[in-house]
């Protein structure tokens, strides 16, 4: 699927102006800069901008496949959603996409203030971009529960027992029937990491909708489906993960 909306994320002077901007972990230190890291959208073929339009096929279908409230509304939350891109050009095109009540949870204050004005520019009144820890259950959890949660980028940057605690808390998160869309570096290890993430997600009550592993390509998406019970009464802990 196109991103017909591509060019509202190109970073404007005063975007780049912001650039020097770095993703701070909850101790403080510095990880990595992800305004840089998003300028691989930018070049077409890139393995970025591939996974991106997997990632957006991947929640056309679950708008549809999600459940709804009654009158139709659905809410989702987006782990670590970067400038949007993942989201907001399909919630700005689906037939239901205006409906959605949207909460997008990311630390970096660049990104997320792109990710606002996109979210303006498009006309997504119940889209709220929140600067804040993702890591941290308190950013969104007046949100719970979705219908929809995403945690695009997630996994590949935080360890095996964070991503453990983070799957098994989605339950938490999500009414029952509930659609997980996540991603997953394929690493430089004769294992494929995506196979624990396939394997956590089947030990905690989810079914997979749909995985995608290019052979030329090193990410990897996945759909799942919470089939076991919701926890949403149940508290989840606070922290759930934190970027290595």
């Amino acid at each position: 699927m196109a991103d017909a909306t591509h060019n509202l994320f190109a970073p404007s002077t005063r975007r780049r102006d912001l650039a020097a901007a770095r993703l701070l972990r909850h101790d403080g230190g510095v990880v990595k800069d992800w305004v840089r890291w998003h300028q691989d959208y930018e070049t077409p073929d890139s393995s970025l901008s591939r996974r991106l339009v997997v990632v957006q096929e991947f929640l056309v279908r679950a708008l549809t496949e999600a459940p709804a409230e009654p009158g139709g509304q659905r809410r989702l939350i987006s782990l670590c959603a970067g400038d949007g891109r993942d989201v907001l050009p399909v919630l700005a095109r689906h037939d239901s996409g205006r409906t959605v009540r949207a909460v997008l949870a990311e630390l970096d204050p660049a990104l997320a203030e792109r990710a606002r004005t996109t979210a303006g520019e498009l006309n997504l009144p119940h889209v709220d971009v929140r600067t804040g820890d993702a890591g941290l259950i308190d950013t969104y959890l007046d949100a719970v529960p979705a219908h929809l949660v995403m945690t695009c980028g997630v996994f590949g940057n935080i360890g095996d027992e964070d991503a453990r605690r983070t799957i098994a808390a989605l339950p938490d998160l999500l009414v029952a029937g509930g659609i997980v869309i996540w991603t997953r570096g394929r690493g430089n290890g004769s294992a494929d990491p995506s196979s624990r993430v396939r394997a956590h997600f089947a030990e905690n009550g989810f079914k997979e909708l749909a995985f995608t592993q290019p052979t030329d390509a090193r990410f990897r998406v996945g759909m799942n489906r919470l089939v076991g019970d919701s926890s949403s009464a149940r508290q989840p802990p606070r922290r759930l993960f934190a970027f290595a």
